[in-house]
């Protein structure tokens, strides 16, 4: 039996991938620091191939054990796939996002992954076409305003996705990551915004979804959508990087031709963040 373990996994592209997983008749370690979604999740699936424990990504002895114990549970203590899933936000100016705000969300998003990856890489050893994958973002494509914390750790999810694929082939691990644009996600609601003059997040998530564009590269996507490519990324050897959607990839190229060019399409497409002078 095939088994993954997945941080998030409490609620939003985590809790899909739990359920899609665990569909394909795998098992499937759970983890988040939402005691009630974990719980949720459990009445949903059943005890059966449903692994749950509360833990705090950032708390690295808790991760270890969670990963050991998981993994005691497999035949020969193997973990075909490792998904660093968690993620938070904190949005604003730079500037007005407070200091220790700024520090966990680094914490949560990449501190957090590069212990899921020395945490996971001894059980992923053991197993032949094993993965690790981890969430990065559209944001990860190039700098976001008002999101710049953000997205520096989900650049260096990328970088680091992208080194290790090279390192642990020596290893044979295969690493890959998703990035994902607008996903309907309890995070689209919850991110807090530190900066006065923005509005996004007095939004509710009913009016968020008639605000979102109905087609192109951040068309709002079911959480379901990341689940699905993180499925595809298991069973495809060579891709690195995952697009939800696909077109979100273009970004990457333009950005090698001109990063100049995407930076002005950007202001121009968000003329909103740029104040009259004073």
């Amino acid at each position: 039996m095939k088994s993954v373990f997945i941080t998030g996994a409490g609620s939003g592209m985590g809790r899909e991938g739990a359920k899609l997983f665990h569909a394909k008749g795998w098992r499937v370690g759970a983890v988040d620091r939402n005691d009630d979604g974990l719980a949720e999740l459990s009445r949903e699936l059943g005890t059966e191939r449903l692994w749950t424990r509360v833990v705090d990504v950032t708390d690295k002895a808790a991760l270890d054990s969670a990963l050991a114990d998981f993994c005691a549970g497999n035949a020969g203590g193997a973990l075909d796939m490792m998904w660093n899933n968690a993620g938070i936000g904190e949005s604003g100016w730079f500037e007005d996002v407070p200091y220790e705000a700024a520090m966990r969300v680094v914490d949560v998003n990449f501190k957090a992954v590069l212990t899921g990856a020395y945490g996971a890489l001894p059980y992923l050893k053991k197993t032949p076409g094993s993965l690790m994958f981890s969430t990065s973002s559209s944001a990860g494509t190039y700098g976001m305003p008002r999101l710049a914390v953000y997205s520096s750790t989900k650049h260096a999810v990328k970088g680091l996705t992208e080194a290790l694929s090279v390192e642990w082939q020596r290893h044979a691990v295969r690493v890959a990551d998703v990035l994902p644009g607008l996903i309907d996600t309890a995070i689209l609601t919850t991110t807090p915004n530190h900066s006065d003059d923005a509005v996004a997040s007095t939004l509710s998530i009913d009016e968020i979804r008639a605000a979102a564009p109905k087609k192109g590269m951040f068309r709002l996507m079911p959480a379901s959508s990341v689940a699905e490519a993180a499925w595809q990324a298991y069973h495809n050897p060579t891709r690195l990087h995952w697009y939800v959607p696909n077109s979100i990839r273009w970004i990457d190229r333009l950005k090698g031709l001109s990063p100049e060019w995407v930076r002005g399409r950007i202001v121009k497409a968000l003329p909103d963040l740029w104040p009259e002078p004073q």
